[in-house]
């Protein structure tokens, strides 16, 4: 079993061809955070043999998450454990509740934020894994202005996270004030 902790990992098989187990424990799960959302780590690609990476959000009320973007390689799924996320998906905005699931299949436009007035609690997970995990951490620095804003896009590539322009979702985003 691969145990994740913290920034610590324990690898009992070859990660090329299989994978163990992952267990990752809430107290242990590496957390990083922005000004509006805490972010869960919980398996990334190097644990699960590239097959997935997933992780958990915490939003903040009305809180923004990702811009239009897409991805060329992974599928992205969304759950929402609680409150409600809005979301684009292509041309359509669409508000999710808890319970709801969605995925996002590559080559789609995609974003999503907070719901207006209401948080969200969302588990995220790409398949295949992308190495999301230093694209949070690179992402939480600069949020919180450690780290240049070009960083994020210097590294589309390397994270299969390619920002698009969207006017459904710019003005969504207006719209919410």
């Amino acid at each position: 079993m691969t145990t994740t902790k913290k920034n610590e990992t324990e690898q009992t098989t070859d990660l090329t061809t299989d994978f163990a187990p992952v267990l990752t424990r809430a107290a242990d799960a590496e957390t990083t955070r922005d000004p509006s959302s805490v972010m869960t780590l919980l398996a990334d690609s190097e644990h699960t043999g590239g097959r997935l990476t997933g992780y958990r959000s915490t939003f903040a009320e009305g809180a923004a998450g990702a811009p239009a973007h897409l991805h060329t390689r992974a599928s992205e799924m969304f759950f929402v454990i609680d409150g409600a996320l809005q979301v684009l998906v292509g041309e359509e905005i669409a508000v999710l509740e808890a319970g709801d699931f969605l995925v996002v299949p590559p080559h789609t436009p995609h974003a999503f934020a907070a719901a207006p007035g209401r948080t969200a609690d969302v588990l995220f997970v790409f398949t295949p894994g992308a190495g999301r995990f230093d694209y949070l951490r690179l992402l939480g620095r600069v949020m919180r202005g450690e780290a240049d804003p070009q960083e994020i896009k210097d590294s589309s590539e390397r994270f299969d996270n390619h920002y698009v322009d969207s006017p459904v979702w710019r003005e969504a985003l207006a719209a919410r004030g």
